[in-house]
């Protein structure tokens, strides 16, 4: 979308903390003025209807990118994947389905961060199994679970939890741990100089406004997303749906030696039904969602 070309864009010049303030200036939209510049976009192209979706929703895409800063990827390059997945979303997005631009567009704006991520991290460094990529990208939820916040190695005790938890090794826990630590941004940490203009990343996460652009869109995506759930559920066998369940959806995840056990079958054996189960799950979803003119991220 060429529409675009006059976005503010975050850069190692310009300063994150400049950014941060410039999309400040661009005001949120009430509902009617969101769907009455909707409809110009989608009845009739119109580039200025798409650039106040967009420029409104562009703290929208610094929130969310900014709960990816463990990775150890430049912000600069995160937040502008983030503004990529915006600009497909307001592209995308039918006002007539009754729901706000920033419900939609938080899919597409966590879609496209992620597949930055996985494209910057490679196979080597992320492990080519399912459960690897899954620590990847709950290692740090995982921590916050047993109240290991501290920087550094993680506590033996904490390393055997975790392994279990993700069903990963525990190697495989302290390595992913090390790696990601070492760029783990506190939300203490000064943005911008000193003196009374200075700010810390907590203080810009507290947006004031965030009852259209977060609040609101959390608990809406959350419902969509079980009831999406609920419903691809159906494709899966009674076994799958149980190990599963078990496996991935269980605040306390049973182990793959108790359900060895309880099935009759090896370890192995439940991991493959486990795997098979998640991926016919994901796919159920993604035509689901797609029937919605939504995007379930990967």
């Amino acid at each position: 979308m060429s529409t675009y070309a006059n976005l503010p864009a975050p850069s190692p010049e310009l300063g994150l903390n400049r950014y941060l303030q410039e999309i400040r200036k661009f005001p949120l939209l009430e509902p009617e003025q969101e769907y009455m510049l909707a409809k110009r976009w989608a009845d009739h192209q119109d580039p200025q209807a798409a650039h106040k979706l967009v420029t409104s929703h562009l703290r929208l895409a610094a929130k969310i990118a900014m709960g990816y800063r463990g990775y150890g990827l430049p912000q600069a390059e995160v937040i502008s994947e983030a503004n990529v997945g915006l600009m497909q979303a307001v592209k995308r997005f039918d006002p007539e389905k009754g729901f706000r631009l920033a419900t939609y567009a938080m899919w597409w704006i966590r879609a496209a961060i992620q597949e930055y991520i996985l494209r910057s991290w490679s196979l080597v460094k992320l492990g080519t199994t399912s459960a690897q990529k899954k620590l990847f990208f709950n290692l740090r939820k995982a921590k916050a679970k047993l109240g290991a916040l501290e920087e550094g190695d993680l506590r033996p005790e904490n390393v055997a939890q975790i392994a279990k938890d993700l069903s990963v090794t525990e190697q495989e826990v302290v390595e992913m741990n090390r790696r990601l630590a070492g760029s783990d941004a506190s939300l203490n940490a000064t943005v911008g100089g000193d003196g009374e203009g200075a700010t810390q990343w907590q203080d810009w996460l507290e947006d004031e406004d965030s009852d259209q652009a977060a609040d609101y869109a959390e608990k809406d995506e959350l419902d969509t997303r079980r009831a999406l759930l609920a419903q691809a559920m159906s494709v899966l066998t009674d076994r799958e749906k149980d190990i599963l369940v078990q496996r991935r959806l269980s605040d306390e995840p049973v182990t793959l030696e108790d359900l060895s056990e309880s099935y009759g079958v090896s370890r192995e054996r439940i991991r493959q039904i486990e795997v098979r189960a998640f991926e016919k799950l994901q796919a159920r979803m993604r035509e689901l969602a797609k029937g919605k003119g939504m995007v379930v991220p990967a």
